[in-house]
């Protein structure tokens, strides 16, 4: 088998079939992937890196969490983020909330996710929902004609069975293994999670969770400092809901320009840590 670079997955010896991998020849894709290996490399070579890397692994947890509760209504500034530590049950205190808690709690679930990727959708709805959701619905794909809570996304809504063998599929996908680039896994995880809204609510804050995991466990960002979250945020939520449009669509156009979207917001993530680091070596942060 032939080396893979930073960021795939090796696929198992008897694999014949690799569809994620068959998606990186689309047009563009390859750009974008090159795109964000050097944005990736820039970012670990900053000499701040060496010696405080842990300090710009927080500051992108916080930033990439700030990033997607904005994305599912809360728009906080960075700082109200950061000084709050009240997050109720309700509105966008909750909202906020949950992003934070799944920020941290992606980092605890990268062995879990290589086994079982069904087991950590349902821990990263859990974590999510809190205590907002009743406990027949949370951490489990929705049944029936279960409603599903997630008004920014208005895509037409596939029913639970559809639901079900999608998720079946994925899982299979991700445990079978894969040359694709890291970030054509990632986005392809993101994008079906929320054409799929799975859950009962949450469904964009899992998953951009989900993309996390991946993009971190592929080694492409082993030390989760380069926060797409903070992409998305920032290249807004219009142009997020219309390349999930195409995703959707599932025609290789669609499909291609979703990956290059979620490229362009790594990154941006990545220009954001190196702020960060820039920041930190003079004194500033």
């Amino acid at each position: 088998m032939a080396a893979h670079s930073r960021g795939s997955t090796p696929a198992p010896p008897n694999a014949s079939v690799d569809p994620l991998a068959a998606l990186a020849s689309l047009p563009g894709v390859a750009d974008a992937v090159d795109s964000v290996r050097k944005g990736v490399d820039r970012v670990y070579g900053h000499r701040i890196m060496r010696r405080r890397s842990s300090e710009v692994t927080s500051e992108a947890a916080l930033r990439g969490a700030r990033g997607s509760a904005a994305l599912a209504g809360a728009d906080w500034a960075l700082e109200e983020v950061r000084r709050r530590t009240d997050f109720g049950v309700d509105g966008e205190p909750r909202t906020v909330g949950a992003a934070l808690r799944l920020t941290a709690e992606a980092g605890q679930l990268l062995s879990v996710w290589r086994q079982s990727p069904l087991r950590v959708l349902a821990r990263l709805h859990l974590v999510a929902a809190g205590g907002g959701a009743s406990d027949e619905t949370v951490g489990r794909p929705r049944l029936g004609a279960e409603p599903v809570d997630e008004p920014l996304i208005e895509l037409a809504l596939p029913d639970a069975d559809e639901v079900a063998g999608r998720l079946d599929g994925l899982a299979r996908l991700l445990l079978a293994g894969s040359e694709a680039p890291a970030l054509v896994t990632a986005a392809v995880v993101h994008g079906e999670l929320l054409a799929l809204r799975p859950f009962g609510s949450c469904n964009g804050l899992v998953a951009r969770a989900a993309e996390r995991i991946v993009l971190v466990g592929s080694g492409l960002d082993p030390k989760s400092i380069c926060p797409a979250e903070v992409g998305h945020a920032e290249l807004g939520r219009a142009a997020y809901v219309a390349a999930l449009e195409g995703y959707a669509s599932g025609t290789p156009e669609g499909v291609a320009a979703w990956i290059v979207h979620c490229g362009r917001a790594v990154d941006l993530g990545s220009r954001e840590s190196t702020a960060v680091c820039e920041a930190l070596q003079r004194g500033a942060a």
